[in-house]
């Protein structure tokens, strides 16, 4: 889940798993992409796109502002 702020809370299906634990997600702020149509992946409907980089071994590395900005804010 990702609070967009003004978009409102999205859920996204991210690889996520070698680099970050659950708990310390809460309350990170991502880069993410909003105009994406829903896509079905597998049980789950993902509703924004969370992007990142592959590190040398293929894991995904979130992409995140350098400093705090509000949610939802647009990316220039």
């Amino acid at each position: 889940m990702i609070d967009f702020g003004e978009c409102g809370i999205k859920k996204s299906s991210a690889r996520l798993t070698k680099h970050y634990r659950k708990e310390d997600l809460v309350g990170m702020q991502v880069v993410g992409v909003l105009n994406f149509p829903p896509k079905q992946i597998g049980p789950f409907i993902s509703e924004c796109l969370t992007t990142g980089f592959a590190d040398e071994n293929g894991d995904v590395v979130l992409a995140m502002p350098e400093r705090t900005v509000p949610n939802g804010s647009k990316m220039f």
